[in-house]
């Protein structure tokens, strides 16, 4: 996956500084093949910054993190919700039939996750919670899938 405007909204100081003030200790940024090479933020100070392209296991960083901010597509949705860790996605819009925006107002107004576009990402986590657990999420409920074939 390729989502520069993401890791150019990630790579702000004013970012590090509202996860700071969050109480979050670190950033895990995961950036694919992405053209963007984050340098604002890699050498933050108070601050723990990994930037890598791909990581080994998505999963042990998803269990380990106080907050995974990501796209919107569906199998990083579906993943960290199903970790049960709070989640704040960022949609896509150049995207064409805009898939990730529907997915994140659906679960939004679930209270699944909490999302936003690249522009907004600095309020999005302002608004969480001061005391760094985030905030309030509804657990998901993944439902019963069948799919039923006549020949």
């Amino acid at each position: 996956t390729s989502f520069d405007a993401l890791a150019r909204a990630m790579d702000d100081p004013r970012i590090v500084d509202a996860l700071v003030r969050k109480g979050f200790t670190g950033l895990t940024m995961q950036i694919g093949r992405g053209a963007y090479r984050p340098r604002r933020i890699a050498n933050a100070r108070a601050f723990d910054v990994e930037i890598v392209d791909y990581l080994p296991s998505i999963d042990r960083e998803i269990a380990r993190a106080a907050l995974v901010i990501s796209h919107a597509g569906a199998g990083s949705v579906f993943e960290t919700l199903r970790a049960r860790r709070p989640l704040l996605v960022v949609v896509n819009e150049t995207l064409m039939d805009n898939h990730q925006r529907e997915l994140a107002e659906e679960l939004g107004e679930r209270k699944c996750l909490r999302w936003c576009v690249p522009e907004g990402l600095l309020e999005a986590i302002e608004a969480l919670a001061d005391d760094g657990s985030a905030f309030e999420f509804a657990r998901y409920e993944p439902g019963a899938c069948t799919i039923t074939e006549t020949m």
